[in-house]
């Protein structure tokens, strides 16, 4: 019954996960099955006894190794829904760490809106995937044939190919990209006017610690906020090259 309502169905609905089904679904026989059950009721029995006379010593024994049995049991079992009780259990005492993760990712994104140059975009980036779970991260920022001449004119944006390119990894981390050994997540880079200025590309290694984030804050203001802050950076930056020059730049663009 606690199964079935933590994975929102019906109490009364059949299904094909009781005991008896996982142990069937373990490899063993019917016999083998009856026998374990049995041998389980028996030692409920058996513990059922004590509790015939209770003192304080004898009820303690009693739950514990009868919450132990039931907790092994289950765990061998593999059922899900106590699995994912397990996870909510791990993330809410990994809460303050996630909030500290959150925070982070909700202010790069304040910061990011009022962002004036390159360079201030850059150590916002830095210190939001610094101060997360993430390993490294790479930004790459497309250009214009136009803009390309003139950030390369300025020499206040490092450009290469039509493009802008940021790498961070975090220190004493050997990650390689492409490599089986961490995962990558995808950003696109849109901005509100749906103009697309490249992708911002997060990698984390594999491990055993679970990632301490919404990921939802990623993938939803932020890279809107660092689209829209590149776009403004990229278009002041044109805007600074004097008059004649921007002559010149859209003559080499046409």
């Amino acid at each position: 019954m606690l199964r079935r309502l933590i994975s929102g169905r019906p109490v009364f609905t059949a299904d094909r996960e009781h005991i008896h089904h996982k142990l069937l679904q373990l490899g063993l026989s019917h016999r083998q099955v009856v026998i374990v059950l049995y041998a389980v009721s028996a030692l409920f029995a058996l513990l059922s006894l004590f509790l015939l006379w209770p003192t304080g010593s004898s009820l303690g024994l009693v739950l514990a190794i009868g919450g132990t049995g039931i907790w092994l049991g289950v765990q061998h079992l593999g059922y899900p829904e106590f699995g994912e009780l397990r996870r909510v259990a791990q993330r809410t005492l990994d809460q303050r760490q996630i909030v500290i993760n959150n925070l982070a990712i909700r202010r790069a994104t304040a910061e990011l809106a009022v962002a004036r140059d390159y360079q201030q975009i850059c150590r916002i980036l830095t210190a939001a995937f610094s101060s997360n779970d993430f390993d490294a991260f790479e930004l790459n920022v497309k250009l214009q044939l136009a803009e390309y001449l003139s950030l390369e004119s300025l020499q206040i944006i490092p450009v290469s190919q039509g493009e802008i390119h940021l790498r961070w990894h975090r220190p004493g981390t050997l990650l390689v990209p492409g490599t089986a050994g961490a995962w990558v997540m995808n950003l696109d880079l849109i901005t509100v006017a749906n103009r697309r200025r490249g992708a911002l590309t997060v990698h984390r290694l594999y491990q055993e610690q679970p990632l301490q984030l919404d990921v939802n804050l990623l993938v939803s203001e932020f890279p809107v906020a660092l689209a829209e802050a590149l776009d403004r950076v990229i278009g002041q930056a044109v805007e600074m090259i004097p008059k004649a020059d921007q002559g010149l730049v859209e003559a080499q663009a046409g």
